[in-house]
């Protein structure tokens, strides 16, 4: 449009950044109409004045390839997977730690990033292990330092999809909408009967939660927690559940559901 307008004289003597910013008022207009979340508009308006912004400030072009690097240890293969770098909250944590049956417990993170959930979690509850499991270099070596210190704590780079989920009562995600699924089907596939998928702000798509969590903070958290029901040939069940499982009689379930 910015095109097309200045080739028929209308936006004559506009400046180069006056042309930038027209640029990213069309873009956020043509994301709008296309209905994309609302997070992406602001993006759209400012990125191309940033980018002729910060042209002009006559840095070096290692200074670029230095953040370029920096940028790729952090989000690593976000481009790919859809997973941007989510931090859990202390309250978040708190919510969940208070939610789950006393006792001994064992607890996975996948996607933990700078292990937030990982270190909050394992002094909330020392009666628990909790892993956490990191792709991206920079949070995964981040995480593992800072939680250095706590021996019940353990930090690992890796895949989570490659790892093996069968020996974890908890498996805790806050990843994004795109792998629920994927995630949904290795928990089935996987975690014993009673243990439980809790996933922070995305539900399982198609699927209904046994119970959701509130967490009282500023974005008004929810967690959708799944339990896991379906007894798979050969699979020895726990001793001790976490909740009742779907094909059980129905019992009360200690987190509360939400009207639906």
């Amino acid at each position: 449009m910015v095109a097309l307008f200045a080739r028929m004289g209308v936006l004559y003597g506009f400046s180069l950044l006056a042309l930038a910013g027209l640029q990213g008022i069309f873009a956020a207009l043509a994301a709008a109409l296309m209905r994309a979340d609302r997070w992406w508009l602001p993006l759209h308006l400012v990125f191309l004045p940033t980018v002729l912004l910060a042209s002009g400030l006559g840095l070096p072009r290692w200074l670029w390839a230095l953040a370029f690097v920096l940028l790729a240890l952090v989000y690593w293969t976000s481009f790919r997977t859809q997973v941007p770098l989510f931090l859990s909250n202390r309250r978040t944590v708190a919510t969940l730690a208070d939610a789950l049956p006393a006792g001994p417990l064992k607890v996975l993170d996948i996607g933990s990033g700078t292990g937030s959930f990982v270190r909050a979690f394992a002094r909330l509850r020392p009666d628990a292990e909790v892993t956490g499991i990191e792709a991206a270099p920079a949070p995964a070596a981040l995480a593992t330092w800072l939680a250095r210190k706590q021996a019940n704590a353990r930090l690992a780079r890796g895949d989570f999809f490659a790892a093996d989920w069968s020996a974890y009562d908890v498996v805790y995600a806050f990843l994004s909408p795109v792998p629920m699924a994927e995630v949904w089907d290795k928990a089935c596939a996987e975690m014993r009967p009673g243990a439980v998928l809790v996933s922070n702000s995305f539900a399982v798509p198609g699927v209904e939660a046994d119970g959701v969590l509130p967490v009282n903070d500023r974005r008004k958290t929810n967690l959708y927690c799944y339990t896991i029901g379906a007894v798979k040939e050969g699979d020895v069940p726990r001793q001790r559940l976490i909740w009742a499982t779907r094909r059980r009689e129905k019992k009360p379930h200690p987190i509360p559901t939400t009207a639906r």
